[in-house]
This record gives C-alpha cells, structure tokens and sequence, in this order.
C-alpha cells in the first residue's frame, strides 16, 4: 500500500484528466475567425483569418500556391472576382480525435459596369409591358434603379403623384419593371442605374417607350378577311353540290327495277300468259 503523498498525487492527476475530458466534451476545442466576412477590391492580396485552440498537434490542408498558409489563417497574394466565396477552415489533430472548422465569407469587390436595358418602342395600352436592366461585372450583385424623364421611380407609384397613374412592379433586385396594365401616362424615356456600394453607380442609355392605342383598323381588316375567306368556303362547298361531286351514286351505272302484273281473269280451259316480269 502507498504511503499518503503518493495516493493524493494519484488523486491529482485522476482529478486533471478529468478536468480535461470535461473540457474536450464541453467543446473548448474551437477554431474561430477574427473576421467572418472580408471585403476587398479586385487585385489587391487579402487575408483570411484562422485562429484555434485546444489542439495538441494541429494539421491543415494544402492549399492552392497562390496562396500561403499561415498558422493563423491564409493569405491571397491576389484576389479576383472569382474567388468571392465561402471559405471553411478545418482543424483537427493528428490522431482524428479532436476537430474543428469556421467558415469565413469572401467578397471581392468589383464596381458595376454599364447596365443594359430592354425597353419596347411601344406597346399597346391595357397590355402587360416587361421592361429590364442589368450588368453582369459588379460584385456584390447591383441594385437597380429606375429613372422615367429623369425622374427617381419609387418603388411604390402611389407614393408619389407624379406616378399615382400608373401600374407597375418594380424589383430593383432583379432590375426587372412590370406595367400592368400599361396607360396612356407611361410614355416616356427609361434609364436604369446599378450600383452595389463600390464604385461609381453606372447608368444605362435611355430608351423611349411610347404607350399606343390598340390598332382599329387592324381588328376590322381581320375581321373582313376572316368573313371573305368564310364565304368563300361556303361557296366552295355549293359550287361542289351543284356539280354533283357530292353525289353518293356513281355516274355510268343503274338501278334494277322490277315490275310485277297481277294475272287477269281469264275463262277455265284457257291458257295464256297474263304475268310478266321486267329486270
């Protein structure tokens, strides 16, 4: 048996290792970021941030040679418009028995180029009329804005007077400007502007979109067609009856007839022939 030093420094240690199991089951073995989301202009190098404790002899994955891993996190020498993205940092131990990761959000900056729009010439008045705009350069994604004769567009056009006349749905995510119906008052010339917070805000040509009344002429020479092309089938159709094409018996062949005469009387001890027969 052990004297009384050697049995408390058994209980020490027993007391240790189970401070550190509780520790390793409550989770104190973390990685963490400094910086979950970075943003930085196109070209320029950047650092992502990867810091962790609790691990005894931590490994990391190889990364791309564009890139230098750092005990701390990794460094971009230059960072393009590609590599906006969610990045995850994974440590974990020789042996497998501890692990842990974060994740750190990568925006590139990119300002928006010049949007493009299409805009109808016209369209008709009462109908749904799709106008659109949009650039495929900024990053984060542009929002859009639409300008009516170089006026703001709000997104809501009963806010304002000068567009309580019309109706319209307007996505400034999408870029995307909806008349529905279209009136008499949306005539005019449309811009669009992008923008998403870098950079200069770009805007597009503008366009001239007339709102038109629906075309009567046009629905009354339908009209006289269809009616002209309907009578002439009908004629047609009786020209071909007349002429006997729709006859169900066929030229060059009879009918058979048959005709049968009642004998007449006639006196005992004569015999004649009183019956006939026609085919």
């Amino acid at each position: 048996m052990g004297t009384k030093a050697q049995v408390e420094r058994k209980l020490l240690c027993l007391f240790i290792l189970a401070i550190l199991l509780c520790s390793l089951a409550l989770g104190s073995v973390t990685v963490h970021s400094s910086e979950p989301e970075v943003r930085i202009p196109e070209n320029n190098p950047v650092k992502l941030s990867c810091a962790y404790s609790g691990f005894s002899s931590p490994r990391t994955p190889s990364y791309e040679d564009r890139v230098t891993f750092l005990p701390t996190g990794i460094t971009f020498k230059s960072v393009t418009r590609e590599d906006t993205g969610t990045y995850t940092c994974m440590v974990s131990e020789e042996g497998g028995n501890s692990y842990g990761e974060v994740k750190v959000k990568l925006i590139v900056l990119v300002p928006p180029s010049k949007p493009t729009v299409n805009i109808p010439s016209s369209a008709t008045i009462g109908n749904r009329a799709v106008l659109t705009c949009s650039e495929q350069d900024g990053s984060p994604p542009s929002e859009y804005t639409w300008f009516k004769d170089g006026i703001v567009m709000p997104t809501n056009p009963k806010s304002t007077r000068a567009f309580s006349n019309s109706s319209y749905v307007l996505n400034p995510t999408t870029g995307e400007l909806v008349f529905d119906p279209l009136s008499a008052s949306d005539t005019g010339e449309y811009s669009c502007e992008a923008r998403n917070g870098y950079g200069t805000p770009m805007t597009s040509n503008a366009v001239r979109m007339e709102a038109v009344e629906r075309n009567v002429g046009v629905i009354v020479a339908a009209v006289l067609v269809t009616l002209i092309l309907l009578g002439i089938l009908v004629f047609g159709i009786w020209f071909a009856y007349s002429r006997g094409h729709f006859d169900r018996t066929k030229k060059g062949t009879s009918s058979k007839k048959v005709i049968y005469s009642q004998p007449s009387a006639r006196s005992e001890g004569e015999f004649k022939q009183t019956s006939s027969f026609l085919v």
